[in-house]
C-alpha cells in the first residue's frame, strides 16, 4: 500500500458567535472562518480524513503549506508507517509546521483504522470505553454569570466545570469564590488562568483556589516561565497544570519534568503534532506517574481524535468540552455528546468512526487545494 494522493477541500464556516477564552485570544463579533478537509488516499482506495482550522483560526494557510511542502514527502510512502512518516516530517521541518503535521498524522490514523477495520483507539490498544467530561467556560464579565452557568451544567449531570476567568486577579478570585458557593463543596471545579499572571498574582490566586478545594490550577504563568512555575509549585498544594503551549513535540516536555515545574502535562492532536506525538507524551508522563490531560482539539474531528487517544491511555482523567456548542461543533453529522452521567463514549466504527458532513462541506466549498 502506498500513498497516492492528498487533497484539502476548503469550506466556509459562517455565523460563528462571539467567543473569548483568554485575555488576548477572542473574536470581537459574529464572524466566519475557513476550514479544511484533509483527504489522504492510498493506491488501493483506502483513505483517511482530518480537519484543519477552528472557530478562532482559519485552516487555509496550513492547507497551502501541507500541499506545497509536505505532500511531496508523502506520495509513495506506506500510509501505515505512521512513525516513520511522523519522524521524517518533524526532522525535515524542524517542528515548525506542527499543526500541519498533526493534521496529516490524524488522517493517517483514520486511514490505518479503516484499513484494519477497527476504531483508532483499538488500533492503539484500548484502555476504556468512556470517560467523564468537563464543561469549559468562555470569559464572562461578572462572577454571577460564571456561577449561573456552573449550576446549570451541574443540573444537567456534568461532573466538573472549568473557569476561564477575566484575567484580573482580584476579580478572578471573586469568580472562583462565587462558583464554589454556587455548586457546593462536592462538585469539581478547575481554574484555567490562560497564562495571564506574574508570579505574585499567580501565588495570590493559587492560595485562594487551593483553599476553595479546586481540582487543578491551569496555566497561571506564561508558557515559557519554567523558573517561576518551579517556585509556584513549591508554594502550593493544588495540582498545577502547564505545557499546553508552545506548539511543539514530545521533547519540549523534558525540562518541565526534570525541573519539577508542573504536576500534569497537557496537549492535544492539533498543536502537539497528532495522535502519534500525543501518545509519546502520554507514555512519558505515565513513566513519571503524571497525568497527561488532553486539551480541546479546536475542531470537531480533532476532538474525536482526542477522544480515541484518551480511550487508549490510562493517565487522562477528563475530556474537555469548550462552550458554547455553536462555536465548537461543526462539520460532523453526529457530534460527541455527553450522557446523563456526564460521560462521553468511544467511537467504535473503523478509523476515527465519525460521519463527516460531506453535503454541508460541498455546499460551503470554497476550493480544493491539491
Amino acid at each position: 500500500m502506498k500513498i497516492s494522493d492528498l487533497t484539502i477541500t476548503l469550506w466556509e464556516w459562517p455565523d460563528i458567535p462571539v467567543i473569548r477564552y483568554t485575555k488576548t485570544i477572542s473574536s470581537s463579533a459574529t464572524h466566519s472562518t475557513v476550514m479544511g478537509l484533509v483527504h489522504i488516499v492510498a493506491d488501493d482506495g483506502t483513505d483517511g480524513y482530518s480537519f484543519l482550522g477552528s472557530a478562532l483560526g482559519s485552516g487555509e494557510n496550513d492547507a497551502e503549506l501541507i500541499v506545497q511542502r509536505l505532500k511531496p514527502m508523502l506520495i509513495g510512502e506506506d500510509p501505515l508507517a505512521r512513525e516513520r512518516i511522523w519522524q521524517n516530517l518533524m526532522r525535515r521541518t524542524r517542528g515548525t509546521m506542527i499543526r500541519a503535521i498533526g493534521a496529516i498524522d490524524v488522517a493517517l490514523w483514520d486511514l490505518g483504522g479503516r484499513a484494519a477495520g477497527i476504531p483508532v483507539h483499538k488500533l492503539i490498544g484500548s484502555y476504556r470505553n468512556s470517560v467523564p467530561a468537563y464543561a469549559s467556560s468562555i470569559v464572562f464579565d461578572t462572577p454571577e454569570e460564571y456561577a449561573e452557568e456552573a449550576m446549570y451544567m451541574k443540573s444537567l449531570g456534568w461532573t466538573a466545570y472549568k473557569i476561564h476567568p477575566p484575567a484580573i486577579p482580584e476579580l478572578d478570585i471573586k469568580v472562583c469564590e462565587a462558583v464554589r458557593r454556587a455548586v457546593g463543596d462536592d462538585f469539581r471545579v478547575m481554574l484555567d488562568s490562560t497564562w495571564s499572571y506574574d508570579y505574585p498574582a499567580a501565588l495570590r490566586v493559587g492560595k485562594v483556589v487551593e483553599e476553595l478545594n479546586y481540582y487543578w490550577y491551569e496555566d497561571p504563568l506564561i508558557e515559557d516561565d519554567i523558573y517561576n512555575y518551579v517556585k509556584l509549585k513549591q508554594q502550593l498544594r493544588i495540582p498545577i497544570m502547564a505545557t499546553e503551549f508552545p506548539n511543539a513535540g514530545p521533547t519540549s516536555y523534558a525540562p518541565w519534568i526534570t525541573s519539577q515545574a508542573t504536576d500534569y502535562l497537557r496537549g492535544d492532536v492539533a498543536i502537539k503534532g497528532g495522535i502519534t506525538s500525543c501518545l509519546k507524551t502520554a507514555h512519558l508522563a505515565e513513566a513519571f506517574h503524571m497525568n497527561y490531560e488532553v486539551h480541546h482539539g479546536g475542531n470537531s474531528l480533532n476532538n474525536v481524535a482526542n477522544l480515541h487517544l484518551i480511550m487508549a491511555i490510562k493517565n487522562c482523567e477528563y475530556f474537555e468540552v469548550l462552550l458554547p456548542d455553536e462555536a465548537q461543533k461543526h462539520g460532523l453529522v453526529e457530534e460527541i455528546e455527553i450522557d446523563e452521567n456526564g460521560l462521553v463514549h468511544a467511537f467504535n466504527k473503523p478509523g476515527l468512526g465519525a460521519e463527516i458532513d460531506f453535503d454541508m462541506i460541498k455546499k460551503q466549498q470554497i476550493r480544493v487545494v491539491s
